[in-house]
C-alpha cells in the first residue's frame, strides 16, 4: 500500500509527443505579408481580423494551409502525384506543429447545370440504392434512377474464344436502361431559339449577318463558311433556300476540306448547343450570357415536368413517392419521411441518409431541396453544404480553415453556426477562422489581428491574445468592436415604387409588395427566407435594373483591376497620344509585351510531379513590356510604373498636369469610392479575396445606366471599419437620384435603412411572407419579428 501511495505522489512529467501545442509561424512573406512570425494554438478555436486586404488569407489560406496540403500531397506516390495539382512552398522561413488541414471556403459550386445539391452531397446516390431495392414496381440497378445516364440498346456480332484458335461469331443485344428524361438529356428545360437574334436576315453572310459572339467572318469561320461551298456568301440570309438555311443552322457535324485542311463543319445550332448551352448561364462571359438570354427561351421539358428523369424513374416508387417526389421535398420534410421507412435489409443505408439529411438540418440548409440546381447557392449556402460531410466526421486533431462561414447568416442564423464551430474545436480539433463579424470573434479562444491597413499598408500582427485584450488593444479591430449603429433620424421620402404582385418563385406565397424607390431600402430575413428569389424572380429582369451578386469574378493571372474595370483603355490612349505611338504598344497582352515572358513578368519552369517554380523574368525584371516601350513616359512616368500605383496614387497622378486623363480618373474615383484606394493596379485578379472582388465588381456596374440597383450582401468580406464608407457610397448613390435595393444581414446596413422589407417568419416553407414592411424605427419598436429582436438588441432599444 505504501510503494503505491508513494507513485501517487510523484510529479508526473508530461510526454514528450503532449508539447507539440503549438502551430509556430516565422517568417511568412506570402502576399503582402511582412515577414511575420506568431504562434497559434491547437485545438482551440482562433479568429483572424484585420481590414479587408490586411493580409489574413495570406496568412491562413496561402501559407498555413496551403503547406499543410502540400506536404500531405507529397506523402502519395509520384505517379499519383502527377495528377494531382502542383503546389508552391509558400514563401515562410519555418512552418512547425502543422495538422491536416481541411479547407472549407466561400468558393460557389460548380457551375456545371447537371450538379444538384443532391449530387453534390452524395444524397442522391444514396436515394438511388434505396430505390433500387424498395421501389415498387422494380425496374433496375441504381443507374435506372440517375438523370446522368442515358438509356441505351445495342445489338450486334460479337466473336466468342473458344480456344485453339477457334472462334465462334453470336449475336448479341445490350440493354442498360437509365434515368435520363431523353427529350431533356436530364437537364429539366428545353431550349428554343429566336432566330432573329442568332443573324440579320437582310445581310449576307460575308456583310456579317450573324450576330452570335466570336462569329466574326473577317477570321477562321469566314473561311470555313465560304469553303464549305453550301452557301453563297453574297446572298442575303433572306433569300436562301430551305436547304441552305438548313445547312446554315442545323446540320450535323459533316468532314469538310477548306484551304487543303480537314476541318469539321457543323451548323450554327448544335455549336450553340455544345460550346454556349452546356455551361450553367452564370458562369459564362458577360457578353456571351447577354447573347444567350436574348436568343435562347428555356422553358420546362414537357415530357419529365423539369424533374430531368424517365417515366419508368418516375413509375417506381416506395410509399407512393417516386425519386423525382422526394428530390423535390424540402429537406427537412424529406428527414421525417426516411424516419418513417423501417426496413432492415436496408438499414445501414437508411442510417446513413438520416445522419445526411439530419445535417442538413441542423447547419441550417434544412430548406434546400435536393433538385436545388448547385450553381444557384450562394456562397454561404454553399460553404455550409460543404461543412456536412465534416460534421459527423470521426477524424480528430483536424486543422479545419473556414473562410468567414457568418456570410448569408441572419443574425438569429449566425448564433448555430458558433456552436457547430465549437463543436468542431471541442472535439479534438484546431479550428481557423477568417471573420469580420463581431459575434463570432467573441466565441474565439484566440484572437490574431492583422493590419493595421490593407495591400501594402498591412501584413503585419498588430495583436495576439484574448477577445477582452483585443478590445483594449488600440487597434483598428479593437477599436471598432463594439460598434453599434443608430437608427437614423432624417428618412427619406419615396419618389414612386415598383410593384410586385403575386411572386411564387421557389418558396415565395403568392407575395405582393411595394419597393419604394428613390431610398435605401433593406430586404431582410433569415437565410432561405425568399429574398433572392423575390429579387431575381420579379424585379432583376425589369428595365434599369443592375444587380451586382457576389458571383465569382472570371480572369486569369493576367487580368488585373485596370483590365477588368476598363481603364487600362484610357491610359493606354493617353500614353499613345503622349508619344506618338500605337497604343497597342501599352498592352502587356499585346504588341508591348517582353517576348521572353509573353507579358507574364514571370517565367514557369515545369518539373513534372514537384511543383513549378515561378521565377522573374530575367528580359523585362518582372515589368512585363520591351525596354523600348518603358522609354514612353507619360507625366514622367512610364506604363510599368503606372501600374505599380496604389488606386489612390493614380487617382492624384491622373487628375492633373501632363497626366491629366479625366476618362481613367473617373474610373479610379469609383474604385476609392468602394474602399479600394490601396489596390495597385496591376494586380493579379486572382489574387484578391472574395470581398475585393465584390467591390471591385461594384466599381465597374456602378458605370452601367441604370436606375434601380440592387446590392446583394455589399458587407461580404468588410471590416467593421469599412462599413462605414460602404453606407456613405449608398448614400452618395440615392442623392444622386438612384434607387437602391439591399440584400442585407448587416443590422448596420438595417438601421441606416429608409425602408426594411422582411421575409419569413422561417425558411423553405415556412418563410416566403412579408413579415414586415415599414421604417427600422418601427420594426425595432414592434419587436415581432426575428429581425426585430435582433436589431433592437443591436441598437440597445
Amino acid at each position: 500500500m505504501s510503494i503505491a501511495a508513494g507513485t501517487d505522489t510523484e510529479p508526473q512529467t508530461p510526454h514528450v509527443a503532449d508539447s507539440h501545442d503549438l502551430i509556430r509561424v516565422q517568417g511568412a512573406r506570402e502576399n503582402n505579408l511582412k515577414d511575420i512570425s506568431l504562434e497559434i494554438p491547437k485545438r482551440r478555436l482562433t479568429v483572424f481580423t484585420g481590414v479587408s486586404g490586411s493580409g489574413k488569407s495570406s496568412l491562413v489560406f496561402g501559407t498555413i494551409a496551403a503547406e499543410s496540403q502540400r506536404m500531405i500531397n507529397e506523402t502519395y506516390s509520384a505517379f499519383v502525384q502527377g495528377f494531382m495539382p502542383s503546389l508552391s512552398r509558400p514563401d515562410v522561413d519555418v512552418l512547425e506543429g502543422l495538422t491536416t488541414a481541411i479547407i472549407v471556403d466561400q468558393e460557389r459550386m460548380g457551375s456545371n447545370p447537371r450538379s444538384t445539391v443532391g449530387t453534390a452531397t452524395d444524397a442522391n446516390a444514396m436515394l438511388r440504392i434505396l430505390f433500387s431495392r424498395l421501389g415498387e414496381p422494380h425496374i433496375g440497378s441504381p443507374n435506372a434512377y440517375s438523370f446522368n445516364v442515358p438509356t441505351v440498346k445495342a445489338s450486334g456480332a460479337i466473336t466468342v474464344d473458344r480456344g485453339e484458335g477457334k472462334t465462334k461469331t453470336e449475336k448479341a443485344t445490350f440493354n442498360r436502361l437509365g434515368g435520363m428524361c431523353s427529350r431533356c438529356e436530364g437537364m429539366g428545360s428545353v431550349s428554343d431559339f429566336d432566330l432573329t437574334a442568332l443573324y440579320d436576315a437582310t445581310k449576307s453572310l460575308s456583310e456579317g449577318a450573324l450576330t452570335v459572339p466570336g462569329y466574326s467572318m473577317d477570321g477562321w469561320y469566314g473561311r470555313i463558311f465560304s469553303g464549305t461551298g453550301y452557301f453563297n456568301m453574297d446572298k442575303p440570309i433572306a433569300k436562301f433556300t430551305k436547304k441552305e438555311l438548313h445547312d446554315l443552322l442545323y446540320r450535323e457535324p459533316t468532314k469538310v476540306k477548306v484551304e487543303g485542311i480537314n476541318l469539321t463543319y457543323e451548323g450554327l445550332i448544335p455549336k450553340i448547343q455544345k460550346s454556349m448551352l452546356s455551361k450553367d448561364v452564370d458562369a459564362l462571359q458577360p457578353h456571351v450570357r447577354a447573347f444567350v438570354e436574348r436568343a435562347i427561351t428555356f422553358t420546362t421539358c414537357p415530357e419529365c415536368e423539369g424533374t430531368r428523369l424517365s417515366a419508368e424513374a418516375r413509375s417506381s416508387k416506395i410509399h407512393g413517392k417516386s425519386i423525382a417526389d422526394v428530390c423535390k421535398m424540402q429537406i427537412s420534410d424529406l428527414a421525417q419521411w426516411i424516419r418513417g421507412l423501417e426496413e432492415p435489409s436496408v438499414a445501414p443505408l437508411l442510417k446513413g441518409l438520416q445522419h445526411l439529411m439530419d445535417s442538413f438540418t441542423g447547419i441550417g440548409l434544412g430548406y434546400l431541396s435536393l433538385d436545388r440546381p448547385a450553381g444557384t447557392l450562394s456562397g454561404g449556402e454553399a460553404q455550409r453544404t460543404k461543412m456536412i460531410r465534416h460534421l459527423g466526421s470521426s477524424l480528430t486533431d483536424v486543422t479545419y480553415v473556414f473562410d468567414e462561414p457568418t456570410i448569408g447568416l441572419h443574425p438569429h442564423d449566425i448564433e448555430r453556426m458558433n456552436q457547430l464551430l465549437l463543436q468542431l474545436r471541442d472535439k479534438g480539433n484546431t479550428v481557423l477562422v477568417v471573420e469580420h463579424k463581431p459575434e463570432t470573434i467573441a466565441i474565439a479562444d484566440h484572437v490574431v489581428d492583422l493590419g493595421p491597413g490593407a495591400g501594402t499598408g498591412g501584413g503585419m500582427v498588430c495583436f495576439e491574445g484574448d477577445l477582452a485584450g483585443l478590445r483594449g488593444s488600440d487597434t483598428i479591430t479593437g477599436r471598432h468592436l463594439d460598434d453599434r449603429a443608430s437608427i437614423k433620424a432624417d428618412l427619406r421620402s419615396a419618389t414612386g415604387q415598383l410593384e410586385v404582385r403575386g411572386a411564387s418563385t421557389n418558396n415565395l406565397q403568392n407575395v405582393d409588395v411595394d419597393i419604394p424607390l428613390g431610398v435605401l431600402c433593406v430586404l431582410t430575413g433569415v437565410a432561405g427566407s425568399g429574398k433572392s428569389s423575390l429579387i431575381h424572380g420579379s424585379v432583376a429582369k425589369r428595365d434599369g435594373v443592375i444587380v451586382i451578386d457576389q458571383g465569382a469574378i472570371r480572369g486569369s493571372r493576367r487580368s488585373n483591376p485596370a483590365t477588368y474595370t476598363g481603364l487600362l483603355e484610357p491610359i493606354r490612349k493617353a500614353f499613345a497620344k503622349a508619344n506618338g505611338v500605337k497604343p497597342a504598344l501599352f498592352s502587356s497582352n499585346s504588341e508591348g509585351a517582353c517576348p521572353t515572358c509573353n507579358g507574364a513578368g514571370v517565367i514557369y519552369t515545369d518539373l513534372g510531379v514537384m511543383a513549378t517554380v515561378e521565377s522573374t523574368c530575367e528580359e523585362c525584371e518582372g515589368k512585363r513590356f520591351l525596354a523600348s516601350v518603358l522609354e514612353f513616359t507619360l507625366g514622367g512616368r512610364n506604363i510599368a510604373e503606372v501600374l505599380a500605383m496604389s488606386v489612390e496614387q493614380a487617382e492624384k497622378f491622373f487628375s492633373e498636369g501632363d497626366a491629366r486623363t479625366p476618362a481613367a480618373h473617373k474610373i479610379l474615383d469609383r474604385l476609392a469610392d468602394v474602399g479600394l484606394g490601396y489596390l495597385t493596379l496591376g494586380q493579379p485578379l486572382t489574387t484578391l479575396s472574395g470581398g475585393e472582388r465584390q467591390r471591385l465588381k461594384l466599381a465597374t456596374q456602378m458605370a452601367e445606366k441604370g436606375e434601380i440597383y440592387i446590392l446583394d450582401e455589399p458587407t461580404t468580406g468588410l471590416h467593421l471599419a469599412d462599413v462605414q464608407n460602404l453606407l456613405g457610397m449608398l448614400d452618395r448613390l440615392v442623392d444622386s437620384g438612384k434607387s437602391v435595393i439591399v440584400i442585407e444581414h448587416h443590422q448596420a446596413v438595417m438601421a441606416h435603412a429608409d425602408w426594411i422589407i422582411d421575409l419569413g417568419p422561417g425558411a423553405g416553407h415556412d418563410g416566403g411572407r412579408i413579415v414586415f414592411a415599414g421604417t427600422p424605427a418601427e420594426l425595432v419598436s414592434g419587436k415581432d419579428t426575428l429581425t426585430g429582436k435582433h436589431l433592437a438588441a443591436y441598437v440597445g432599444a
